[in-house]
Formats: structure tokens, C-alpha cells, sequence
């Protein structure tokens, strides 16, 4: 009967004959994290993975559809008494042509703000991120202070990943970057306190994209 000892060393000895111990592979850092997204379906995976996480879309196909949509959506969700805020020149006279009233000034922001719309940057089709940038004249505060935030893109704003989106934006800043970039995934939420989900802890409770036609 061997000692323990005397097992231990012959298990050391065994090892050490059959030779060094196979290096482990090496990590392939350039190929990507995940599989690539068909780029012919960018749009459609973004609108899947936006209303996974609790964002609502609405797509339109003229501006004359916009308009029925934003109505009907202003209809059922803005309070009474509350304002819907729109402040980049370019929206505005959209709406505009399509009879959606709207309040353009920041008259009682601060009391009235329940709905904002804003443009954004890009969609991001992996996370259904929206990437938006104060570089507008929505700034930083529409964005974030009313209780719904409202975002009005185009189809051709998706991407497939994050990298994607910021590289977009790097192409039409150059070195003038906007001062942030909000990187918006789903509606503001939290569940720090007792596991409980609370909505709109930390900006807007619901998320809502208008996708409107490039060519509309």
C-alpha cells in the first residue's frame, strides 16, 4: 500500500511523461461577437427587437398616414391640459402639412411637457436602440423630460450595430460631435427598489417610433 505521499508524487511523475498540457485556443478577436444581420431586413429586425423590450412602432408610408397615426396616438395619450412639443424647424412644418397640432415654443415647458418628438441619429437593428444626439434643436431636454418620448425616423436611418451608428455619426460631424449621445433602449425603467419594475424612473415611461418612408 502506497503512502499518500508516496500516490501523490506517482500521479505528478505520470503527468510530467505524457508532456505538456495543450495550450488553450486563442481567441479569434477580429470575428464578430454575434452572427450578421441580413442587411435586406434591417428594418424588420429592429421593429421585432424595439417591441421586445416595450417600445411601440408605427410605421407610415406617406406623410398623410403620419398624420392619422400622430392624431390618433395624441387622442388616446395626451393628457388633458398637457402639450405636445416639437421643436426642430424641419418636423415642424411637416406636421404642419399634416395637420398635427403641436406646441413649438417652450412656453410652460416645465408644467405642460407630457409629450415630446424628437429626430434621432439612428436605429440600432441588433438592440433596438435609438441613438439621439442634442445637436438639434430639440436639445437635451425633449428627449428626456416629458413623460412620453416621441421619435419621428426613417428607414434608412437603421443599422445593424452600435459600432455602425456611431461611426454614422462620426461621418456627418467630423470632429464637430455633438456634446453627448443618448443611446436609448426601450422606455426608462428600473427595479432597484424591492425588485419592483417601476416605469419612467429616470426619463420617459413610454418610447414611441414613427417610421416614415424615406420618400414620403
Amino acid at each position: 500500500m502506497l503512502s499518500p505521499r508516496e500516490q501523490l508524487l506517482g500521479r505528478i511523475r505520470t503527468a510530467l511523461a505524457a508532456g505538456p498540457a495543450p495550450a488553450p485556443p486563442v481567441p479569434d478577436w477580429v470575428a464578430p461577437v454575434h452572427p450578421p444581420l441580413p442587411a435586406a431586413d434591417l428594418a424588420v429586425t429592429f421593429a421585432e427587437n424595439f417591441q421586445r423590450i416595450g417600445g411601440e412602432l408605427f410605421y407610415c408610408e406617406t406623410l398623410s398616414q403620419l398624420g392619422d397615426k400622430l392624431r390618433t396616438w395624441l387622442a388616446e395619450r395626451l393628457p388633458a391640459g398637457q402639450q405636445f412639443y416639437v421643436w426642430e424647424p424641419a418636423m415642424q412644418a411637416q406636421l404642419a402639412a399634416a395637420q398635427v397640432p403641436f406646441q413649438d415654443t417652450e412656453t410652460d415647458f416645465r408644467a405642460l411637457a407630457a409629450v415630446g418628438l424628437t429626430s434621432c441619429e439612428a436605429l440600432v437593428a441588433r438592440t433596438g436602440s435609438i441613438v439621439v444626439a442634442p445637436a438639434t434643436a430639440s436639445g437635451r431636454r425633449l428627449s428626456i423630460y416629458p413623460d412620453q418620448h416621441l421619435v419621428l425616423a426613417r428607414p434608412s436611418q437603421v443599422v445593424a450595430e452600435i459600432d455602425d451608428a456611431l461611426r454614422q455619426v462620426k461621418a456627418r460631424y467630423s470632429d464637430r460631435l455633438p456634446s453627448m449621445l443618448s443611446l436609448t433602449t426601450g422606455p426608462s425603467r428600473t427595479a432597484d427598489i424591492e425588485k419592483t419594475l417601476v416605469l419612467g424612473a429616470h426619463g420617459p415611461r413610454r418610447l414611441s417610433v414613427f417610421l416614415l418612408e424615406d420618400d414620403a
